[in-house]
């Protein structure tokens, strides 16, 4: 095992696929020269050169329509998108080309392209660089979405990514890329398959799904949920479509009791799709009502102890744990 940075399995994963397959190419603002905005992409552009690690404008709407068209004829790009905010600058590439193609002709049609979105915030960078997106991506059909939480995660989901042969959006978020953990060595392959929850800590009286940062805080509170006598079991879905809903649902059959907790505003968020999932199959399961832990329906604020406010906090999820326990 290799204990290494966030960005540096990000960056592994990728320079495995790329080694392995020469019609692997990455593409996006500064993934180059600079070795990626988050050191994301290090060491690509010189073990690779600059055939294959391209720099471009800041041009979304060129970087995704580029790949999605290297994709239709026979590549497998790897593009970044530096915040997930300018999705929105390349929708119609994303929701109507890209996810739509294969359908469109009838599965006759290939689009292999792995799009990675930095997202979440906590580097105040305010409201156009700190938001939570993967709600609207989950929500178009043809698109396969992942949000890994520790670094063996990212660098195994990306490895099954890049081999898809559907587009799959990764999103990273931005405060887990200086954080460690333990990866598998170099020269063993080792994919994680999308669809694939993981109990990150077993618990038996309260079921905790949360996404990206928010693992890691889910985690932090269940320790202190630990001292007052509360198991929380801590599930990370790590793929946001597909689901695994198998996982997640024994869970709460064992529990009867679900808090979710996500970065992302609550209105239209993924993690109200996961509840009203949940009460449509497993209400009479439930001893409680589901509780919601996001952030506020505002824009994000850029003073420090604002946007503390403004994001879900290890209190946050104690609390919310609590009022299911009642």
């Amino acid at each position: 095992m290799r204990n290494m940075y966030f960005s540096e399995a990000v960056a592994d994963a990728i320079r495995f696929e790329m080694e392995k397959d020469p019609t692997v190419f990455c593409i996006g603002e500064d993934v180059g020269f600079v070795d990626g905005s988050m050191g994301a992409t290090r060491g690509l552009y010189k073990q690779f050169g600059k055939e294959r690690v391209r720099d471009t404008p800041v041009a979304e709407q060129m970087i995704v329509g580029l790949s999605a068209g290297a994709a239709l004829t026979g590549m497998r790009p790897v593009a970044e998108l530096m915040y997930n905010d300018f999705m929105g600058c390349c929708m119609d590439q994303i929701m109507n080309q890209t996810a739509k193609f294969r359908y469109m002709y009838g599965g006759g049609m290939n689009v292999p392209m792995t799009l990675r979105l930095t997202s979440g915030g906590g580097m105040q960078c305010a409201a156009q660089h700190s938001q939570s997106l993967e709600a609207m991506l989950v929500h178009v059909p043809g698109l396969k979405v992942v949000y890994p939480s520790t670094p063996q995660d990212v660098y195994g989901l990306l490895l099954t990514a890049i081999e898809d042969d559907n587009p799959v959006m990764v999103f990273e978020h931005q405060m887990l890329y200086q954080t460690k953990g333990d990866v598998v060595d170099k020269d063993v392959y080792s994919p994680i398959p999308l669809g694939s929850a993981d109990i990150k800590k077993p618990g038996s009286d309260v079921t905790l799904v949360a996404t990206g940062l928010c693992v890691l805080k889910a985690l932090e509170a269940a320790e202190e949920l630990e001292k007052e006598g509360i198991s929380a079991e801590v599930i990370d879905p790590r793929t946001l479509y597909p689901f695994d809903k198998e996982l997640v649902y024994k869970s709460i059959a064992k529990t009867r009791k679900l808090v979710i907790v996500t970065e992302e505003v609550k209105r239209g968020a993924w993690s109200g799709e996961l509840a009203a999932n949940v009460a449509e199959d497993m209400f009479e399961t439930l001893d409680k009502g589901i509780v919601r832990v996001g952030a506020l329906n505002i824009p994000c604020p850029y003073t420090v102890s604002l946007e503390d406010y403004y994001f879900p906090q290890k209190n946050d999820i104690v609390t919310a744990v609590k009022k299911v326990m009642e």
